[in-house]
């Protein structure tokens, strides 16, 4: 239990690293191999995650390839991508064929394609071969990319006895048997099987006596956003995946889901913030430089478009100098409200929980905006009367303020409704494109109800 704990408790230090440093440095392998075996193979990969690419290929090649393939797998995406390239085709085919087929596939999908080539020919065990081989041209985001070959599954035929007899032999290729797959003679998913079902029953009783018939599946070119929203609206840890003719050909586990979701909680968050593709801190200037640089040029035009109109109201500003000071609140809280609404609606879709119509959702937010913009209005009213504003610039100001945060929430609402109905990513309609177009139509907005109210 204590070594457990201890495991759990991992922390990585400065020690530890110039500790394995120096004992790859005076190739000292019977410690090193003392030490890491100490640690869980994530601890390791995190390890080599701070080493040099050199050092981490020496601890890759010494340690017992049951332990490294799973290291590989933990590995920052670039790091492993530096030690495959420093890896022949034959010690990376000894690695993937200790890894299931959808990690193994996911491994060999990260090299160029003629190393694909050459890593597969590698591989000794053909069925494992192939199985891979049949993943890989399944396309990206799809149940078929993401799911293993690896499962249990039984004939609706057998007895009971004759079930466990042979699923002794399947179990031995899977980590972890969340359910047994029934099929017919055709290999068709027709049922689920339970662990508990199959040892309570009676050794002459046949399969399809005792299986469930309700069982949920994705098809094979499924999107993955989808399976996601499946298996966590029932609870899934497992869920088969089947073709057209409803042909059982694998399953995806709730581990690869987490991996989807993580990947696409980044991207959304990188999308609200205004990077256009998947970058990292450690990317290259020129890499980072691609991904900012067009939000930041509808920043520029943004603000540019601002100036303009501010231009147009020339004479309101030099009539009511003060007007021109509170321009900065009202973009701000034009960008604001838009962002928060369309953050709400953004993750609502995500969740799949945006319920009906548009229609109801708009009048929604307008009363909610409503309710914020009068205690706003009155805040602005109140500090006008304590800097001893004009009350009619303030009413003006407070109504104007108002007034743009109710059309900045709708606009907030409604273009990542209507970017998710025309198949777009929502996420793009969050940060800077919400900002910029309400900071616009915020001021507009300001001037003309201001100038309406004062009267000129």
């Amino acid at each position: 239990m204590e070594d457990i704990q201890d495991n759990i408790q991992f922390q990585l230090s400065n020690e530890l690293i110039e500790k394995v440093e120096i004992l790859v440095e005076d190739k000292n392998d019977k410690e090193l191999k003392l030490l890491l075996n100490e640690y869980h193979y994530a601890d390791i990969a995190e390890i080599l995650d701070e080493l040099d690419v050199e050092d981490s290929v020496y601890v890759i090649k010494l340690l017992d390839s049951g332990l490294t393939s799973d290291i590989l797998m933990e590995l920052d995406e670039d790091n492993r991508e530096d030690i495959l390239k420093h890896l022949s085709a034959k010690e990376i085919a000894e690695e993937v064929e200790e890894l299931d087929t959808d990690d193994a596939a996911d491994i060999i999908a990260e090299l160029p394609e003629n190393r694909q080539a050459e890593v597969i020919s590698q591989i000794e065990d053909e069925e494992h071969r192939d199985e891979i081989t049949e993943l890989l041209t399944y396309d990206d985001d799809t149940a078929g990319s993401l799911m293993a070959k690896e499962l249990v599954k039984v004939y609706e035929t057998w007895t009971v006895a004759g079930c466990l007899r042979r699923i002794r032999g399947q179990a031995k290729e899977v980590k972890r048997v969340h359910s047994i797959y029934v099929v017919d003679k055709k290999e068709k998913l027709i049922g689920r099987l339970s662990l508990k079902d199959l040892i309570v029953a009676k050794s002459d009783q046949k399969i399809s006596e005792i299986s469930n018939s309700n069982v949920d599946y994705v098809n094979v070119n499924e999107d993955v956003e989808d399976v996601a929203k499946i298996m966590a609206k029932y609870d899934l840890e497992a869920i088969p995946v089947v073709n057209e003719n409803q042909t059982l050909l694998g399953r995806i586990t709730i581990d690869d889901i987490v991996d989807v979701l993580k990947e696409e909680a980044e991207k959304d968050y990188q999308l609200a913030a205004g990077i256009t593709q998947d970058v990292e801190a450690d990317d290259s200037v020129w890499e980072l430089t691609k991904a900012r640089l067009p939000w930041l040029v509808l920043g520029l035009f943004g603000g540019l478009g601002s100036v303009f109109i501010m231009k147009g109201f020339e004479n309101v500003m030099q009539t009511v100098p003060s007007l021109f000071f509170y321009t900065p609140l009202i973009a701000a809280m034009a960008g604001n409200v838009g962002v928060q609404s369309s953050a709400i609606i953004v993750q609502g879709i995500a969740n799949d929980n945006v319920k009906g119509s548009i229609g109801n959702r708009l009048l929604k937010e307008i009363g909610l905006s409503l309710i914020n913009g009068l205690a706003l209005a009155f805040l602005v009213i109140l500090f006008g009367f304590i800097i001893k504003q004009d009350l009619t610039e303030s009413i003006a100001i407070a109504v104007s303020m108002m007034s743009v945060i109710v059309v900045a929430a709708l606009v907030g609402t409604f273009v990542p409704i209507i970017l998710d109905k025309r198949g777009i990513d929502p996420a793009i309609a969050t940060g800077p494109f919400i900002t910029t177009s309400n900071d616009i139509l915020g001021i507009y907005l300001f001037f003309v109800l201001s100038g309406l109210i004062i009267g000129f």
